[in-house]
């Protein structure tokens, strides 16, 4: 071989090492940010639910589970918050809280030993059409669903029921450059037993979300806004900037869905959310009263089409 040659090939060796090592560094990368379930989504669904205690609940005011499988983006940070704020509140509240990743958990069966079912941060689709039914059925049979934060973005828009029980508008996007940004959150509904305890207004850090139409416009009772004018809400990216501001900015609501209750919250991304001593009452409350569909004057709502 001509040195020309041995040349050629050095720089050619050079090259795939380099290109190998982006590569490398870049699937290291989404994974360390929790996107490697929207680089790489997964359809897993679970068939054998993990053995519940046979005494759990026994005593328990509520019988809550909390449930965070991520097929889609995973908020690394946010969900062991979680997983402690509910620990903290169950003690606190007298609830039996229990801990799953596990959709097979999602049917008559096991959902009959729950109260309340909670998204924390749960994303992507992690359950069979079997085990939607089935949850289906529950919630309007007088289940209750609290959702946080990624619950209502878009991996979700999948299941039709879903999206109409819970969230309403179709996800549009969060807000980048920069990513976390304080603003300012107003308490529509000061009489609502979701928001007792709160302060009129209060200051947050979020990873704001926004949705292509209101919740308001899809039946949702509209319990906190946040202001648009107190942060900027684009997306901004590669010299681009997308504007993503809805006007009417819901950021938290509830309904009636058949004979059970929901409530929705936008915020929790980051662990400090579940630190936070408001976000903490927001949540215990929504809890608790989700948890009892015979309290506080829900009448029976519409159940959505299923698909």
């Amino acid at each position: 071989m001509n040195a020309r040659a041995d040349r050629a090939v050095r720089i050619l060796t050079g090259t795939a090492i380099v290109a190998l090592l982006l590569v490398v560094a870049s699937l290291v990368f989404i994974w360390w940010i929790g996107a490697w379930g929207i680089a790489f989504p997964s359809d897993h669904h679970d068939t054998r639910a993990p053995e519940l205690p046979a005494a759990f609940g026994d005593g328990a005011s509520l019988r809550v589970l909390v449930y965070s499988k991520t097929n889609a983006f995973r908020h690394k940070e946010g969900i062991p918050a979680a997983h402690a704020l509910f620990d903290r509140l169950a003690a606190e509240h007298g609830w039996a809280v229990y801990h799953s990743e596990n959709g097979a958990l999602f049917d008559a069966e096991h959902l009959a030993r729950f109260d309340v079912v909670v998204f924390a941060n749960a994303t992507g689709n992690t359950t069979s059409d079997a085990q939607d039914r089935a949850f289906e059925t529950w919630i309007e049979s007088g289940g209750g669903w609290v959702g946080l934060h990624a619950a209502g973005d878009g991996s979700h828009a999948d299941w039709r029921w879903y999206q109409d029980a819970f969230i309403g508008g179709e996800f549009a996007q969060h807000i980048l450059g920069p990513q976390f940004q304080e603003a300012r959150v107003v308490v529509e509904d000061r009489a609502h037993p979701v928001t007792q305890g709160l302060p009129s207004e209060f200051r947050h850090v979020e990873e704001w979300y926004s949705w292509k139409t209101s919740a308001r416009q899809h039946g949702f009772h509209v319990l906190l806004t946040v202001d648009e004018s107190t942060y900027e809400p684009f997306i901004r990216f590669g010299g681009s900037e997308t504007d993503i501001r809805m006007g009417d900015h819901p950021i938290a609501w509830s309904r009636c869905v058949g004979a059970g209750r929901a409530v929705y919250s936008a915020m929790g991304h980051r662990a400090e959310a579940y630190e936070d001593a408001t976000i903490a009452r927001l949540i215990a409350n929504a809890v608790e009263w989700v948890g009892h569909p015979g309290e506080n004057g829900c009448e029976a709502g519409a159940t959505p089409e299923r698909s």
